[in-house]
């Protein structure tokens, strides 16, 4: 059996011959590398999580060594962000890949990318040639091997393009712009509601607003909405949430201005977000880039911090077009028919044969409902869907504005360099060293001619059209307020009586006035009071919905031990307590009971804690308790005084008793094992790994969170998701404070860490730490790891 032992001994062999050989694509420290594209010689020190500080002669060469560094450390991440982008996932993922790359390219993102990158000053572009640069050089002299998913695919990058960064701002346009697919899932509804029950189901919408356009419903009867909207790639994340807000110096223990900046994005691995310090002899910048792009993104200089939060600005708009009935080619507007402008695609499909797609487009932009096929033409033969978006428009400079920020000093360099800020708009706070606070929601915001862009409007008039943007200097912006505090949270920016309309999307307001209430609570903060706020659980929802929840009576004794414990709950969603699960899984079978059986096929899009809307109909609309379903469980309950009407207390009690099941099914019956760590972990999906079989399970991550829905701390959950409804997918990806009386030491966190690579330390070394707020010392190692990057011809 000597041949057994040698076998296994070939085998070990090969093994740790393959893994050292996949280690190699790490990076290396402490070499000098020779590569063409430097002016000057760049030095690159790490710390022990694996952020660098770049040392540069100048911006472009900065720029080259943030190029070389993403491609050391987030290539794959890179690769497959620019390839959705151009919708050419297909070539690596077969026709499993074709519905994302048919949206995509019918948006045409990446042909808007290129027209961007022509509207970009000189200067502008030469910084992204030289991003390109650094990561083609790293292509180049890389002496290891490649990530681990290329040899799982079969692939290899190709060269990276200026083009290809541009892409990473379309895609974030898409995420966080989304309004138009809202509108979609509203025509849809309106297709098995009636226009009041909308009002119900999303309570924001304005007492005085005009109600939906009874022509509009009668339009949208015939299309095969339910087609269209499942063409649709699945959302990249929830529309808004973020944190932002800035204290001037009367209110700090520094004396002067402190920001704080938590923006909200889907839980990932790699994260979105990849730190770095960027010192040349003209600037110092510090914060997070996004792996693709040079620029930092949300951090601070010498000089000024800025930080944001998505506004929701509405720059979307559907329109219905009417077909010429004498030309299938062309359709109508106000001067007679026109032709569709009309492009052919080709699409690759790994394992197929080419897919070619005639895309088309009106005056307003493309033609959306050719994504549901031949099933659209035949079901409203009449009429097609365009979508109109301000951030396809070829003008947009909005990367540059991003790297004029970078520079500017003051307020009034951050505003100007902002007048190129196309979009997605968003709340953007500033402080600078010499003591001013300010705010500006930039972007370019279309004024309509009638009507609020919220459904579908008919197309082949101008009555609805676009007759301009709000100007620039019109915008909501302040600088200096008396108050001294600015707080955003995606909720509404602008009163009643501001003279244009930019949004009916805004969130609830609860983590902007649970942060007001924070601020209110001292005279004067230091870093250390902006982390406790950061990490701040309270749950306004749940203080608000629960006192009406719990006026039922118990309709089993394993429930009235459920709602004893809740009775003494204090709202707050940390990971050590019961009553967090309790209460989210009780108010997710109330908002199965409430809207499953109304909203049908659109039931899953809808499904989340809506307290606005459950509260509502608690209170002023009992009538959809009596003829929503039960969940197919009949309870009978009596009702104490002052409770809600029968038929809610009867859809409440079902309620509890199903989320009580659930809870038992999956953590076991013992209710003191049901902890909200346990019930509601951050889960980082990794996008690719989380496709392969057997294996990729093993590099997803997950740990126990805190937070909630509309906590300050916020912890998202998609209560659709059967597998793990309560799981964290959405929140604080990047926490940043910002003291302006000492810049340097400005405290981040990102997760799960600055490696995109599965074997690398630093894939997931930062997650504990965001987590527990056990801050990253970011004011820039003075030794450590180094590498340098010398131009070829140098001595």
């Amino acid at each position: 059996m000597r041949w057994v032992g040698r076998v296994v001994l070939v085998l070990a062999i090969v093994i740790a011959s393959g893994w050292l050989w996949l280690r190699s694509s790490l990076p290396d420290s402490n070499e000098t590398i020779r590569a063409d594209g430097l002016s000057a010689a760049v030095t690159i020190v790490r710390d022990a999580h694996g952020i660098p500080t770049v040392r540069a002669a100048n911006e472009r060469d900065a720029a080259f060594a943030m190029g070389w560094l993403h491609a050391q450390n987030r290539l794959f991440q890179m690769d497959l962000a620019r390839r959705y982008g151009a919708g050419r996932l297909a070539e690596w993922f077969g026709a499993r890949a074709l519905k994302n790359d048919r949206f995509v390219r019918t948006l045409g993102l990446y042909q808007a990318a290129e027209q961007q990158l022509a509207a970009l000053s000189p200067e502008a572009r030469a910084v992204l040639e030289a991003y390109a640069a650094g990561v083609n050089g790293w292509l180049a002299q890389r002496h290891g091997a490649l990530p681990l998913e290329y040899y799982l695919i079969r692939a290899a990058p190709e060269p990276w393009k200026p083009t290809d960064s541009l892409v990473w701002g379309k895609l974030m346009s898409l995420q966080l712009a989304g309004n138009f697919r809202g509108e979609l899932y509203r025509a849809r509804l309106l297709q098995r509601l009636k226009p009041e029950d909308i009002d119900i189901l999303y309570p924001r919408y304005p007492k005085d607003g005009p109600i939906t356009l009874t022509d509009t419903r009668e339009l949208l009867r015939g299309l095969p909405l339910d087609a269209i909207y499942a063409a649709l790639p699945p959302e990249l994340g929830p529309a808004f949430a973020s944190n932002n807000w800035v204290l001037d110096g009367k209110h700090t223990v520094s004396g002067k201005p402190m920001l704080a900046n938590d923006p909200h994005l889907g839980l990932t691995a790699p994260g979105v977000w990849y730190l770095a310090r960027i010192e040349t002899p003209e600037l110092k910048v510090a914060g997070v880039t996004a792996p693709g792009v040079p620029f930092v993104v949300l951090g601070h200089n010498e000089h000024i911090a800025w930080g944001f939060t998505t506004t929701t600005g509405d720059v979307e708009d559907t329109y219905i077009e009417k077909l010429d009935p004498n030309d299938p080619n062309k359709y109508l507007t106000p001067d007679g028919s026109q032709a569709f402008t009309t492009r052919d695609e080709e699409i690759a499909v790994r394992g197929g044969a080419p897919v070619k797609i005639t895309i088309r487009e009106t005056r307003h932009g493309p033609v959306v409902s050719d994504l549901g096929g031949q099933d659209a033409d035949a079901a409203a033969p009449g009429t097609v869907l365009a979508v109109a978006t301000t951030w396809l428009m070829p003008d947009d400079r909005s990367p540059e504005a991003l790297w004029l920020v970078d520079k500017a000093k003051n307020w009034d360099e951050f505003r100007g360099a902002l007048k190129l800020f196309v979009g997605p708009q968003q709340n953007m706070v500033f402080a600078d060293a010499a003591g001013n606070i300010g705010f500006i929601a930039p972007a370019r915001i279309p004024i309509r001619a009638k009507g609020d862009g919220y459904m579908p409007s008919p197309g082949w008039t101008d009555d609805y059209a676009w007759t301009g943007f709000i100007p620039f200097d019109q915008l909501p912006q302040t600088y200096n307020p008396p108050s001294g505090r600015l707080v955003t949270a995606n909720n509404k920016i602008v009163p009643s009586s501001y003279p244009f309309f930019i949004s009916r999307d805004w969130d609830a307001p609860n983590r902007a006035i649970r942060i007001n209430q924070l601020l209110d609570a001292k005279p004067k903060f230091a870093p250390d009071d902006f982390a406790v706020i950061q990490a701040d659980t309270l749950s306004l929802m749940a203080q608000d919905l629960l006192p009406i929840m719990l006026r039922i009576s118990p309709p089993s004794s394993r429930a009235a031990r459920a709602m004893d414990r809740l009775k003494s709950w204090n709202f707050h969603m940390d990971r050590d307590l019961v009553e967090p699960s309790l209460f989210a899984a009780w108010l997710r079978e109330t908002t199965r009971g409430l809207f499953a059986d109304r909203l049908g096929p659109g039931f899953a899009e809808y499904w989340g804690p809506r307290p606005l809307a459950v509260h509502g109909i608690l209170t002023e609309h009992p009538d959809w308790c009596e003829s929503s379903g039960k969940g197919g469980t009949q309870v009978t309950v009596s009702v104490t005084p002052s409770t809600a009407p029968a038929d809610c207390a009867s859809l409440l009690a079902a309620s509890l008793d199903r989320a009580l099941d659930d809870l038992a099914k999956r953590y076991g019956d013992e209710m003191g094992g049901w902890s909200w760590g346990r019930v509601h972990p951050a889960h980082f999906e990794n996008q690719f790994w989380a496709n392969v079989p057997m294996i990729g399970s093993f590099f997803d991550l997950a740990i126990p969170d805190d937070g909630g829905s509309d906590t300050v701390n916020r912890a998202d959950m998609r209560y659709a998701d059967d597998v793990e409804p309560f799981a964290a997918e959405h929140g604080p990806g990047l926490r940043m404070i910002v003291d302006l009386a000492l810049p340097q030491q400005a405290r981040f966190l990102i997760t799960p860490g600055e490696s995109g690579n599965v074997l690398s330390p630093h894939y997931s070394d930062l997650m504990r730490s965001w987590r527990d707020f056990a801050w990253v010392d970011f004011s820039g190692p003075a030794d450590g790891d180094s590498t340098e990057l010398a131009p070829k011809a140098g001595p």
